[in-house]
């Protein structure tokens, strides 16, 4: 696969509480035309949504792909998986607003869902307004310039302990 075939891709992964929204979910992007790299989970049997969720967002730290979702039941651990890597600004959206500002304010490169929060079509209108919805910059780079500042000081740490 090229680098921009990559890049035009999002990643998904669920754990088993998400896994039916997770499969309507990429559905729904395969048929808007987007590529899809499911890395799973692909059933409802019991696995640890920290592995799923460090699959995504190992991938998106590493600039594998501009984008990535990951669904859980509630979406709350994902998000804190993700969050845990250099330059993930995952976000936990169950609505609209949310979806439209963690783009429009954050840059958010990772959506987060709750597969026992929302249903399938609410999911759907997430997913296209956080596609649809451009970062505005502006006074919001230099936030996400101060995440930046962070993760060095994080790095420096560990080098120093």
């Amino acid at each position: 696969m090229s680098t921009s075939a990559i890049q035009s891709s999002i990643i998904i992964g669920c754990d088993h509480a998400a896994y039916p929204l997770k499969e309507k979910v990429k559905s729904h992007l395969i048929h808007k035309g987007i590529d899809v790299v499911d890395v799973g989970t692909d059933n409802e049997k019991s696995v640890d949504y920290s592995d799923f969720g460090a699959k995504v967002a190992s991938q998106v730290s590493a600039g594998k792909f501009d984008r990535g979702i990951l669904l859980c039941g509630t979406g709350l651990g994902m998000s804190m998986v993700a969050n845990k890597y250099p330059r993930v600004r995952a976000a936990l959206c169950n609505d609209l607003f949310s979806a439209i500002m963690s783009r429009r304010h954050n840059d958010a490169n990772i959506l987060v869902m709750g597969g026992r929060v929302i249903g399938e079509a609410l999911a759907a209108e997430i997913v296209n307004s956080w596609l649809d919805t451009p970062f505005e910059g502006g006074r919001h780079q230099a936030r996400i310039d101060n995440f930046k500042s962070f993760e060095r000081i994080e790095q420096r740490r560990g080098i120093d302990d």
